[in-house]
């Protein structure tokens, strides 16, 4: 037994090993010094609060989107719209924060209602496409994350533009009301906090509940589903529904909490890095956790790194993309080699 718990604890501690050497290949071969990058991303995500609230910031958004797709995943979905929801839960949003400009406290959850609702639109759209018409749901999220986002841009740049911008493309700022409070001063904001209370909600309610046991059962065998009397339809809309209003969510707390007014570019890639997290997390919410947050501080250090160090800004796409790659084989090498990142 105790063979058994030191081998389940050495397996993430090899991966992570492994990750760090991709990182110190990635550096080498763009010529940089290694060992003098990895400490300097160290310093610029977790050297200082000033660093450490630009990761949490950046943790925010990645985690909301793993959510979004961790619980369409439990009904064997392959989600990949957390960009496109978050974008459309960022317009909602910000609609209805612009329509009461001299609103009192209460718009702090009427505008976080609506940036969910706006994404649980969006993500209920494949939802529908998927268990009405048969559409696969990696192909619908994809495409509507450019609709989307082009959605924004074209409201940005047309109807909801402020003229007092000078030229540049965004809203008017939000009312004070409307803006997510930070932590003493900080970029952190009460979306992490909300982002963490839906993680532990989420790890209950898919662990520990009939929905959850009945998701369970759709995914691994039908037949059983069936017998049971379960709905393999309103299943597939609810979780997309969920899931869409998670992103949606992400999106309204990144543009009150950080930018203050929507803009055609809110997201640093939060729906890629969410899906890798979710994957990497083998959809289990508590450690999606960490894994978010560790995508976070490479985001924060890539910024970092891009104005310091010169290190080009698309760095932190390659190195999300490596990290996936390596586990990725990791996990179709022969049973007797691997090394899996988790088991669930």
């Amino acid at each position: 037994m105790l063979r058994d718990y030191v081998h389940r604890l050495l397996r993430p501690g090899l991966l992570v090993i492994l990750f760090i050497g991709v990182i110190l290949l990635f550096f080498i071969l763009i010529g940089k010094p290694p060992l003098q990058m990895f400490w300097s991303m160290l310093t610029y995500s977790m050297g200082d609060v000033f660093s450490l609230s630009e990761t949490l910031a950046k943790t925010t958004p990645i985690l909301f989107c793993a959510l979004a797709v961790i619980v369409p995943a439990r009904l064997g979905l392959i989600s990949v719209g957390g960009e496109g929801q978050l974008y459309v839960g960022a317009l909602t949003g910000t609609w209805a924060a612009l329509q009461f400009p001299d609103a009192g406290l209460w718009i702090l959850p009427v505008m976080l209602f609506a940036g969910a609702a706006g994404g649980a639109f969006w993500g209920g759209i494949t939802g529908v496409l998927k268990a009405w018409a048969g559409v696969h749901e990696t192909i619908s999220t994809l495409l509507l994350n450019y609709v989307g986002i082009l959605l924004v841009s074209h409201l940005v740049y047309g109807p909801w533009k402020d003229t007092a911008n000078l030229g540049w493309p965004a809203t008017r700022s939000f009312p004070v009301n409307a803006i997510l409070p930070k932590f003493h001063a900080t970029q952190i904001h009460l979306g992490l906090l909300i982002a963490m209370i839906l993680a532990i909600v989420l790890h209950v309610l898919l662990n520990h509940s009939r929905w959850g046991l009945s998701l369970k059962i759709l995914q691994r065998n039908p037949a059983v589903a069936a017998l049971s009397g379960l709905n393999p339809i309103r299943q597939t809309i609810l979780v997309m529904l969920v899931g869409g209003m998670l992103a949606g969510l992400g999106g309204i707390s990144e543009v009150s909490a950080i930018q203050g007014r929507l803009q055609p570019t809110i997201s640093s890639g939060y729906g890629l890095a969410g899906f890798l997290v979710a994957w990497l997390s083998a959809q289990q919410p508590m450690r999606a956790l960490l894994i978010a947050f560790l995508f976070g501080a490479l985001l924060a250090a890539a910024d970092s790194l891009q104005m310091f160090a010169h290190v080009p800004a698309a760095s932190a796409v390659v190195l999300q993309g490596l990290i996936f790659l390596t586990a990725l084989i990791i996990n179709q090498l022969p049973s007797q080699w691997r090394i899996p990142f988790w088991t669930k």
